[in-house]
């Protein structure tokens, strides 16, 4: 059965969860919308997102150091109780997420973060690439875009392919962690440092 973008739509609007699991839970429930709504439930995808407007001011602040000192990342994950900012799988989580900062090297948290005219620089420079290739307007266009999708997914934390499994991203390895324990969780802020970088941005 073929899942239209409407039913995509009203799915994503009643659950909160992305646009590639709502297609893929319409999938495999054969386009019935309850029985995806239910598949969503299932994955904690839905009521993770459910809880993303909930306070969440306990957690912890991660350190993690490699190879032998030549990286630092530090990463503030919050939490909404101490119950929870003690545990096991919390802890796990902070320091997946810091190695993950050290690995990848994100520079901002949400797409949201980066600055127009780090945005604005990448088209420009795309579009004049495109333009000596002597190709049409719309083609050069989608290029542009797709430079610019692909830019937020390198630098952006919550885009990143989480090193572990190249079938998540940071922010679905997040969101079943919310799921699993049961309270919202943000990754408010981080640092990474390299021996000898440039300090200037």
């Amino acid at each position: 059965m073929a899942i239209t973008i409407e039913q995509i739509k009203a799915l994503r609007e009643e659950t909160s969860a992305g646009i590639l699991d709502c297609r893929k839970a319409l999938e495999q429930a054969d386009g019935d919308f309850n029985k995806a709504k239910d598949f969503l439930r299932e994955k904690g995808l839905a009521t993770a997102a459910k809880r993303a407007d909930r306070e969440a001011s306990q957690g912890v602040v991660e350190l993690y150091s490699h190879g032998n000192g030549r990286v630092g990342v530090m990463v503030e994950v919050n939490c909404e109780t101490d119950f929870v900012a003690k545990s096991a799988p919390f802890r796990t989580l902070a320091h997946e997420i810091a190695l993950q900062v050290a690995a990848s090297s994100p520079r901002f948290i949400h797409a949201e973060d980066i600055p127009q005219t780090d945005l604005e620089r990448i088209r420009e420079d795309t579009r004049i690439r495109a333009a000596t290739e002597e190709k049409s307007e719309e083609l050069i266009e989608n290029i542009v875009e797709g430079s610019i999708e692909k830019f937020k997914d390198e630098v952006c934390l919550l885009r990143q392919v989480y090193i572990r499994d190249e079938n998540l991203t940071v922010e679905k390895l997040l969101l079943q962690n919310i799921a699993a324990m049961g309270e919202n969780i943000i990754i408010r802020r981080f640092a990474r440092w390299e021996l000898g970088e440039s300090t200037a941005q």
